[in-house]
């Protein structure tokens, strides 16, 4: 996938690799940068040979939201519209990523901020470098948190907590954001955990993986019952799929299945 300039797209093993390649700007993200990594995205969905997709960052930060040297969002001879850069260009991004249908893992490797905070939260699954830190910023612009972030903090911390970071800007660490539960694991060796939880994806089912990233995010909004009719909507079509026919018959024939997400 060379037709890119902004990213550096991979394959190997199975898992399809997006890489952001900004590092002189810190991993912020222009307009066409963020088209590139929707468009990866995208690409590796429809890439039978791709069971899952790892997204990093080259050098000392993951991404640091918006690059303001971007002409779409400076001001010029009058004011930008910045609601419809969220509506054409970050929005788009990261449900680009919420709405994979196969597993994004984000292997975090150093600071997040802004916008950039969106992008690593709206990953499935997310390990990051111990010295990784994710700070909003967007007090000191004289704006407000969006891309979803929003959403992701007040459910993690609560009202309160939620509003602190957002007014003061201190750098939540790797550790604190683990232990809200808004990161999944921290490691120096945080690429190789994000490759070795890939391996492991990719001898799952594709349809049971698709049916579980749908349904836990939908439940966060769904009442009892209707997380209850979804699951049982999803178990109804797997159960008639030829990869839990394959399940039951590894498993009584004692050996490792081999799922084709049929």
């Amino acid at each position: 996938m060379s037709e890119f300039k902004n990213i550096i797209v991979t394959k190997e093993n199975f898992t399809g690799t997006i890489k952001i390649n900004r590092p002189e700007v810190y991993g912020a993200l222009t307009k066409e940068a963020k088209l590139e990594i929707i468009k990866a995205v995208r690409q590796l969905n429809k890439e039978d040979e791709v069971g899952c997709i790892v997204l990093t960052s080259e050098g000392k930060a993951f991404c640091s939201g918006q690059d303001l040297n971007d002409r779409t969002v400076q001001a010029g001879e009058g004011a930008v519209d910045l609601g419809k850069t969220l509506e054409t260009e970050w929005n788009p991004l990261v449900n680009a990523i919420r709405e994979s249908k196969k597993i994004v893992i984000g292997a975090i490797n150093g600071v997040c901020a802004g916008a950039g905070v969106s992008v690593a939260l709206a990953c499935d699954l997310v390990v990051a470098h111990p010295k990784a830190k994710f700070v909003s910023g967007f007090s000191k612009l004289g704006l407000c948190p969006d891309a979803g972030s929003t959403f992701a903090f007040t459910r993690a911390l609560g009202e309160k907590k939620a509003l602190e970071f957002f007014l003061f800007n201190e750098a939540l660490s790797a550790e604190e954001m683990n232990r809200v539960g808004l990161v999944n694991s921290v490691s120096e060796e945080f690429l190789d955990q994000a490759y070795t939880w890939a391996q492991k994806i990719n001898c799952m089912a594709p349809l049971s993986l698709r049916a579980m990233k749908e349904n836990i995010g939908m439940a966060i909004d769904s009442t009892y019952n209707e997380s209850m009719d979804r699951e049982t909507q999803s178990q109804r079509f797997l159960g008639n799929s030829e990869d839990y026919q394959e399940g039951l018959n590894a498993f009584f024939e004692k050996r490792e299945p081999k799922f084709l997400g049929k």
